[in-house]
């Protein structure tokens, strides 16, 4: 050590490391080294430090409060740091960094990382807000904590994204062709909480995962990805089927013995024909399906239930009987989830109003009981019947399928 350096740590040594700090603090954030610095709680040691490096007795109390102008001119005109207080942090503590050059840099690389996701949602107004919720909830840098580990997560999950709606693929496929990995997608993998996230804002659900395996499986099911052929369901009855292919059979003998028919996925996807029927109606819930099971067996008209939101299995078998030509109806509970729910299929396969229009919203509300729970969550538009998300808002009663069962009993008759 020089003589110069040794006199430098003698008046700027450890009682007095905490000034430097401050110092340096400043000039890595670009600030100049003006005004004053302060100490609480000092201790006496650092109180006489400061007293021999300015020559004068420090003001009573429990802070410390040192002027950085003045450290400047005292190592100036002592000698010690002819470049001031600047050079002597540099010579005690080493080259300074340029705080604000590498947080643009680093916003640079985080704005990179991200670049595959942004073009792969260009003109996707569906995932806009997905997107705001992803800097919104800093999501992204839990997964990835810096923009070199994002940068390979977010183009996997852009070429996801792509790829989505499907027309069906099992999700270990679309992860290996996306990502690479055929479990890439699996829960818990960082792809797949983030691809999940962007599938749960397609199907209209809120972005935050529920964690169980059925909301999941339900989600992915929305955008045409199956997780596996057999726990993928759909239920139907009154299907006419045939005698020629296996699936045909399955549904010709469910419906002469006047049972529901719960077909996999497999099934369905084994089945390349498509299924022949003039009118088919849609319900949301199992209850109208075991309600028709039980009032008309044999006797009803082909009824498919999507069950909520539906599987892969429910959205192959709509796609089979669009392709032999059905006309579809729809119905489904009267609350803002329904709507979404009839939006997707509406999307998928054409279909017109079953008994789900604001005419028959206000017949169900005139003869409710009183103890009928709100609408709750945000209001949609309802495109069928434009009057409907009106007449819904204004009333404000959630009218579940299960109370207008004797007037869907009744169209399902023969």
């Amino acid at each position: 050590m020089s003589v110069t350096d040794a006199r430098l740590q003698r008046l700027l040594g450890e009682p007095v490391a905490w000034l430097v700090r401050r110092a340096r603090d400043r000039l890595e954030a670009g600030r100049p080294l003006t005004g004053t610095v302060t100490l609480p709680a000092a201790t006496q040691e650092q109180r006489r430090a400061v007293e021999r490096l300015t020559g004068r007795t420090a003001r009573s109390g429990a802070s410390l409060s040192v002027s950085l102008v003045e450290v400047d001119r005292i190592l100036r005109d002592s000698g010690a740091a002819p470049g001031g207080l600047a050079e002597a942090v540099m010579r005690l503590t080493g080259p300074l960094r340029d705080l604000g050059r590498e947080r643009a840099d680093l916003v640079a690389a985080w704005d990179a990382a991200f670049t595959p996701l942004d073009a792969a949602l260009a003109g996707r107004d569906e995932l806009a807000q997905w997107r705001a919720w992803l800097d919104a909830t800093g999501v992204v840098r839990r997964l990835a904590p810096d923009p070199d580990q994002a940068g390979p997560l977010l183009a996997q999950a852009a070429a996801v994204l792509r790829r989505l709606p499907s027309r069906g693929i099992p999700i270990g496929r679309l992860a290996a062709e996306c990502c690479g990995d055929a479990h890439a997608l699996d829960d818990g993998r960082p792809v797949g909480t983030l691809a999940l996230s962007a599938v749960r804002a397609l199907a209209g659900l809120p972005f935050a995962a529920e964690g169980t395996a059925d909301s999941r499986r339900a989600a992915w099911a929305v955008v045409g990805v199956h997780l596996d052929e057999l726990s993928s369901l759909a239920l139907c009855l009154g299907l006419h089927g045939d005698t020629r292919t296996a699936l045909g059979r399955t549904l010709a003998s469910c419906r002469e013995a006047g049972q529901p028919a719960v077909l996999t996925l497999r099934q369905l996807r084994c089945h390349d024909e498509p299924l022949r029927a003039a009118r088919v109606l849609i319900c949301e819930n199992p209850v109208v399906v075991a309600a028709a099971a039980d009032e008309l067996g044999a006797r009803c008209q082909p009824l498919v239930c999507v069950g909520g939101q539906p599987s892969a299995a429910g959205w192959r078998l709509l796609e089979l009987l669009a392709a032999g030509g059905a006309v579809f109806g729809y119905h489904g509970d009267f609350d803002w989830g329904g709507v979404r729910i009839a939006q997707a299929v509406r999307h998928r396969v054409d279909w017109r109003p079953w008994r789900y229009d604001h005419r028959a919203y206000q017949a169900a509300v005139s003869v409710a009981p009183h103890s009928l729970a709100g609408l709750v969550g945000e209001s949609t538009a309802t495109p069928w019947d434009p009057e409907l998300a009106a007449v819904m808002g204004y009333h404000n009663l959630r009218i579940e399928e299960e109370l207008t069962l004797d007037a869907l009993l009744l169209d399902l008759g023969p």
